[in-house]
């Protein structure tokens, strides 16, 4: 009988979190193509979701604010990495992630010059 308090093996977390999959209808559904029918939000879940990014934009650059010189790198990093690359369609919405991203950790690296 395994023990109880070590953790399980990678197949063995890789084997609950697909069945986890299945049961939910995830799979079912995207191996089919197929989409729920979702109703549209309505406008005041629109304005809770707004709400919510907000608040998450703030605390992200709250972190980043007092983290290292590295983490704000990857985070410009990453803002790079998913800029349209050589070959790759020019999608606006990923353009406009990427900046967004860059212009939170410039935000952020503002409030900590703003606050030593």
């Amino acid at each position: 009988m395994p023990d109880s308090d070590l953790p399980p093996d990678p197949s063995e977390l890789r084997r609950r979190v697909l069945s986890r999959w299945d049961n939910e209808g995830g799979a079912i559904a995207s191996a089919h193509g197929t989409h729920m029918d979702v109703p549209d939000l309505t406008n005041a879940e629109l304005v809770q979701l707004r709400i919510r990014v907000i608040a998450l934009e703030n605390l992200l650059i709250a972190v980043l604010a007092e983290g290292s010189d590295r983490q704000c790198q990857v985070a410009r990093d990453m803002a790079e990495y998913i800029s349209p690359r050589p070959g790759f369609t020019h999608h606006p919405l990923t353009i406009q992630a990427a900046d967004h991203m860059s212009d939170l950790v410039d935000r952020a690296v503002h409030f900590r010059i703003v606050h030593p």
